[in-house]
């Protein structure tokens, strides 16, 4: 196996996570819990997101988490940015990335942006280049990159004209989302080899979901062929709420557990990471319920 021996886990869970918790945590709870990850070892942590409290009220509390979190130098701390008024209300409480979504699907897309993905893109555009104004970086989303609830299976030029259009606006890293956790290797396979003809590995993260417990297997593929990016969230946290069926993201220390097993560094310690897992299952009100979780929760009796 052609294997990397560097990779970078993103840590989404505060704001994928949370965002599809039916109940609300506490914000003081949040910032504790974004404490305890920015100790963690990682290096990137998607704090909140600025949609309209409207449509997610459970991250309603973006800037006050922002504004009172305890920041450390060398982590990068993001939120999801919808639209040019989401940025200015980030810019007043300082992030490090804005993170601008769409979806390859135009159904998904007009359920979850209520636009036509033409519609979005100037909307996105605006984002990117008022965000490289303020000296951010930007990072763009691609949802249902194999599959959508509304219309099956994505073909992969679809997808590609969605990262190219990403790429002109001037975003640095595409992050590639199996929404509903549908995909498997092949087309994994299918979807990277096509992306790879037009543009380098380095370029893109793969967000998975774990649905049908494919994820680590798409995982592994995505590093044979080149990938180095992964988005991942503590205990398998998150969801879609406008994806009937999409259940949590990969679980960070699951994927962690592999990486290390693999020989391949990411500087993120198991230990830090299971704790915070222990901490914010007591604030939602269930038990997390990814490998490593449940094998820790047996050692710990």
């Amino acid at each position: 196996m052609n294997l990397p021996q560097n990779v970078v886990l993103k840590e989404v869970g505060p704001r994928d996570g949370l965002q599809n918790e039916k109940g609300l945590i506490e914000t003081k709870d949040k910032i504790q819990w974004i404490d305890q990850l920015s100790q963690s070892g990682l290096n990137y942590i998607e704090v909140s997101s600025f949609v309209h409290p409207k449509w997610i009220p459970q991250l309603a509390d973006a800037g006050e988490v922002l504004k009172s979190i305890k920041r450390q130098k060398d982590v990068t701390y993001a939120a999801l940015i919808p639209n040019i008024q989401g940025l200015m209300r980030a810019l007043e409480v300082g992030i490090d990335e804005a993170s601008v979504f769409m979806s390859a699907s135009e159904s998904h897309n007009q359920s979850n942006i209520n636009k036509t993905i033409d519609a979005t893109f100037p909307v996105l555009k605006e984002v990117v280049e008022e965000a490289k104004k303020a000296n951010l970086t930007v990072r763009g989303y691609v949802s249902t990159v194999i599959g959508c609830p509304f219309e099956g299976p994505i073909a992969p030029e679809k997808v590609l004209r969605v990262v190219e259009a990403l790429l002109e606006m001037g975003v640095t890293e595409v992050s590639l989302g199996d929404t509903i956790g549908v995909a498997v290797p092949t087309q994994v396979e299918q979807l990277l080899t096509l992306l790879f003809n037009h543009y380098s590995p380095s370029l893109f993260a793969m967000h998975f979901h774990d649905t049908r417990g494919t994820a680590i297997a798409n995982i592994v593929k995505s590093l044979e062929m080149g990938i180095t990016t992964f988005d991942s969230s503590v205990g398998g946290l998150g969801g879609c709420p406008y994806a009937k069926g999409a259940t949590g993201n990969v679980a960070t220390e699951d994927v962690l557990y592999l990486l290390s097993e693999m020989g391949i560094e990411t500087g993120v310690q198991m230990e830090s990471i299971i704790n915070a897992g222990f901490f914010i299952e007591q604030k939602i009100g269930r038990n997390l319920v990814s490998k490593q979780m449940e094998i820790a929760r047996k050692e710990r009796g």
